[in-house]
């Protein structure tokens, strides 16, 4: 299959019905996609994966650049094979994790001159080579580098930051135009980053341009960084209207239960967040009545399920005490159980909110949710 996207419905309140097709299958939208960093989604098997329904998960460019290498992955098959993961991956650039290493990077319009996390060796991540290292992978959609900034920032840095990803965004255009495509996966193609900071005027600037540059998709970027939800969807609307409406918009890093419908409304048909994994990991439930923390005592004795209202494999068979028990003893099998959950949580919401737009209720469906998750008491 090649790529492309298709709009089904649009909902009165601007949500979008859709479906992407990839190399690697079909992706109905709007789509959360679980992230997978290191080429693994913490706690789950691929098996686990599939049966949960994952059309799509994300993979980071910047580990596994360092570790194990993207020639060695190349060599092997491509991330596809590697993994063993017959389904959809997208990867990210790699820019958000060099911007959040803060003391160990510098940015110039050259690209970013970095030290690695893991042994402090030196490296220069470019347009050119962000392109270099994700058409070694293989991964059906791949993010051009863009310059990621801190919330606040003076509209002067972000301007300069819009200016900068899009000429990073030129570049990486024309290294994709005169390269070979893909040995792992022919069929792969790019997306473009937004940035502009806050400031909607210079979103809307940023976005104009880069369409320019005629990409099969696009991102905004740059957010979920420390502003307020308010702004964040002030922003993503505002860019989101610039975009063309047959190419996938995609909101890099978001978000939580009672936010994600506000972003579909935006306009986005794809988000990737790490809250239901890393949560899982701490003991942080999701359930339809608000988050629920494992460890707390009153669920030491507590024989109920995590949700009653949830049909996961784990709701069905596992107690809130077992589940407490085993966060306790810090037992693998806790984490595992939890993420499989949490995971669960996350693409059912996502399935409810695709059915309220076949519906054309999506605005009623997001005001119920978040009465529901706003009582606090699962």
């Amino acid at each position: 299959m090649t790529f492309s996207f298709e709009v089904l419905k649009t909902d009165p309140s601007g949500a979008r019905l859709g479906r992407l097709t990839t190399p690697h299958g079909i992706v109905d939208t709007p789509a959360f996609m679980p992230v997978g960093t290191a080429g693994t989604v913490k706690g789950l098997t691929q098996e686990s994966l599939e049966e949960l329904g994952v059309g799509m998960l994300l993979a980071n460019t910047y580990h596994l650049y360092l570790r194990p290498g993207h020639e060695l992955i190349a060599r092997l098959g491509g991330l596809h094979r590697f993994m063993s993961w017959p389904r959809a991956i997208l990867t990210d650039s790699g820019g958000y994790q060099v911007f959040s290493l803060a003391d160990l990077r510098k940015v110039s319009d050259e690209g970013v001159r970095f030290r690695s996390h893991l042994d402090g060796s030196e490296h220069l991540l470019t347009p050119e080579k962000a392109v270099e290292i994700q058409r070694a992978l293989g991964s059906d959609v791949a993010m051009v580098l863009d310059e990621c900034i801190e919330y606040p920032a003076s509209r002067e840095r972000a301007e300069a930051a819009a200016v900068r990803t899009f000429e990073w965004g030129r570049r990486s255009a024309a290294a994709i135009a005169a390269g070979p495509p893909s040995e792992a996966n022919p069929g792969q193609v790019f997306f473009a980053i937004v940035q502009g900071g806050g400031y909607p005027d210079l979103r809307r600037e940023n976005a104009e341009r880069l369409v320019e540059l005629n990409f099969p998709g696009y991102a905004v970027g740059g957010l979920a960084v420390g502003e307020p939800h308010e702004l964040t969807c002030e922003v993503a609307e505002a860019t989101a209207a610039c975009l063309p409406a047959d190419r996938p918009r995609y909101l890099m890093g978001v978000g939580k239960p009672e936010q994600i419908a506000d972003y579909v409304r935006c306009g986005i048909d794809m988000m990737d967040c790490v809250l239901p994994t890393r949560n899982a990991r701490n003991g942080c439930l999701y359930t339809s009545q608000g988050p629920l923390h494992i460890k707390n005592a009153p669920y030491a004795d507590d024989s109920r399920p995590i949700d009653k209202s949830c049909g996961c494999m784990v709701c069905r068979r596992y107690s809130r005490a077992y589940l407490c028990h085993l966060f306790r003893a810090n037992e693998i099998l806790g984490a595992v159980l939890n993420t499989h959950h949490n995971v669960f949580f996350f693409l059912d919401l996502m399935r409810r909110i695709r059915e309220a737009i076949a519906l054309g209720n999506l605005s009623r469906f997001s005001s119920e949710l978040k009465a529901r998750l706003a009582t606090g008491q699962p």
